[in-house]
């Protein structure tokens, strides 16, 4: 079940290259699971931008954007009490029930956000977490400190070689042995290499273009080996075993 309400704008900053931090107030009740997203409304263009949810209480959302284009660079233009409106409690997000005691955690660039959440909810379940985060360069790391505060094992992987493990989340993964279960959230590619390169059962959380979000238009639909299914309300998340490459 989704909500569509007004947003405040409480803070807007940038956190890494043309990478941002934003905080919105309203209601949160929809949102019931890490790796669900919201869609936001931006004055002049058609389509809303789907934006994972990075970390939400009672009455805040937090969510982590790159500026890809027009939409973005709007948002990157808002100051604290600017109004948006917003789709709430949209996709299935991540299920914690069925990872054991030694959860990973991947993210890819703006596929990080989601894994904070997530993070936080294994960590107060008592789970021991490992982080594996991929930029760029390292002009494009964020957050890696914030991990680390909830406790968690953070790796850093740069394609550049400029900070932390030279080369891709892969290169560290294949060093991992004892973890129980995985998460990821990244480009196709990474997850493709993911699914590859990782010896459990996980949860992985596509990007895709969508028209309403919702499941009503079916543009995000795909193929999996259970039947057709739509990234927005299906998805974000599949299960490895349900992935047709």
């Amino acid at each position: 079940m989704y909500k569509r309400d007004c947003y405040e704008v409480k803070s807007n900053k940038n956190i890494a290259n043309l990478v941002y931090e934003m905080v919105l107030e309203g209601p949160t009740t929809y949102i019931t699971a890490p790796g669900q997203f919201i869609n936001i409304e931006i004055d002049g263009f058609y389509l809303r931008r789907p934006i994972s949810i990075c970390e939400y209480d009672e009455n805040t959302i937090k969510i982590i954007y790159k500026v890809v284009g027009e939409g973005t660079e709007v948002l990157a233009k808002l100051e604290s009490g600017a109004k948006l409106d917003v789709l709430t409690g949209l996709g299935n997000g991540f299920k914690t029930i069925k990872c054991g005691e030694k959860p990973l955690l991947i993210g890819g660039g703006v596929g990080t956000p989601p894994m904070y959440q997530l993070c936080k909810n294994l960590i107060n379940e008592g789970k021991e977490v490992t982080v594996v985060l991929g930029f760029n360069s390292k002009n494009d790391v964020f957050y890696e400190e914030e991990f680390k505060k909830l406790g968690a094992k953070v790796y850093i992987t740069t394609a550049d070689g400029s900070y932390g493990t030279k080369g891709f989340v892969t290169d560290v993964i294949k060093d991992l042995n004892d973890y129980t279960y995985f998460y990821a959230c990244g480009p196709e590619p990474m997850l493709k290499a993911v699914y590859d390169n990782t010896n459990t059962t996980g949860e992985l959380s596509f990007e895709e273009r969508m028209g309403c979000g919702f499941g009503a238009c079916m543009g995000c639909s795909c193929k999996t080996k259970y039947g057709n299914k739509r990234i927005c309300v299906d998805g974000p998340v599949l299960k490895k075993e349900e992935i047709i490459w």
